[in-house]
């Protein structure tokens, strides 16, 4: 039997889909997103099994049987960015050239994907934490999903150089060799090193590896790290802390990534939207929040 439609005053609906996915603010941040703009959305978490993403996308996409009403999009989160792309009709240049996605936009002519973990990280240092990445020396930590997401909006911000560094050299070398002629085009020094010879004093450098998820230690020398440098886990919360200890113990500013999580949500709500929320009050109500909740 096919559902009922819903009803006119039925938010739209949106999710993100990963594994996991418990803990994430998302609802948080478009609940706040959606309250400051006046746009009449419903935002939920939904857990994809590892063996089946294409499937629980499509299924949400489609209503889930009745469980889900005027489904419109879904952000996509750990571990299943790379599988994105091929469940899209339209890829945006940033999508295509990570060969990842982190948002779907369902349209009725097809689906659309992007990548916004990029752009919300540039955002995030250049605007929030006031450090403009022109010119300067960028070290990437990882060769993953993230790193594929971040790296072509850091070039585009025009650094002097950017050095990719992964515990996988040969994953390192295939994203340094994907986006060569982007950096080109950009005048950037891209370059890939090993893990234990990363290259010294660097203005930024960006940990998107698993290690501070997986509370290993920092896996690159401090030495990586001129005086006064910005260091930025993507990780937020608890996870993070390992991490940004151990760039303040070193002379330089540590941040986490809860301020890149809401640049890209509200990168995500512009594609779904067309509105662009008011960062800035959404970041220090959560940052109140989590802390909150750890006290």
């Amino acid at each position: 039997m096919t559902a009922a439609p819903p009803p006119a005053d039925e938010p739209d609906l949106y999710a993100v889909i990963g594994n996991p996915v418990a803990h994430s603010q998302s609802p948080f941040i478009h609940a706040e997103f959606a309250r400051q703009t006046g746009q009449h959305i419903e935002y939920v978490r939904v857990w994809c099994p590892l063996d089946g993403f294409a499937e629980t996308v499509r299924d949400f996409a489609r209503g889930g049987d009745g469980r889900y009403r005027r489904a419109r999009g879904c952000n996509v989160t750990v571990p299943f960015k790379f599988e994105v792309p091929h469940l899209a009709t339209r890829l945006s240049e940033r999508a295509a050239l990570a060969r990842a996605a982190n948002v779907l936009r369902f349209d009725p002519d097809g689906w659309s994907a992007d990548n916004t973990d990029g752009i919300g990280l540039r955002r995030d240092i250049e605007v929030n934490a006031g450090v403009p990445l022109r010119g300067k020396r960028v070290l990437l930590i990882g060769a993953g999903g993230a790193a594929a997401g971040v790296l072509g909006p850091l070039i585009e911000a025009g650094p002097a150089a950017v050095t990719v560094v992964n515990r996988t050299p040969d994953k390192a070398h295939v994203l340094v060799e994907r986006h060569r002629d982007w950096a080109a085009r950009h005048g950037v020094r891209l370059a890939e090193a090993a893990l234990d010879a990363p290259g010294e004093r660097f203005d930024v450098v960006i940990n998107s590896s698993a290690s501070s998820l997986a509370g290993a230690p920092v896996p690159v020398p401090a030495t990586v790290l001129r005086e006064g440098a910005l260091a930025v886990d993507l990780m937020y919360g608890a996870a993070a802390d390992g991490f940004v200890a151990w760039a303040q113990a070193h002379g330089a500013h540590g941040r986490d990534g809860l301020g890149m999580l809401v640049e890209q949500a509200a990168e995500a709500f512009v594609v779904w939207r067309g509105v662009r929320p008011d960062t800035a009050p959404v970041l220090a109500a959560l940052r109140a929040r989590l802390a909150a909740q750890e006290g």
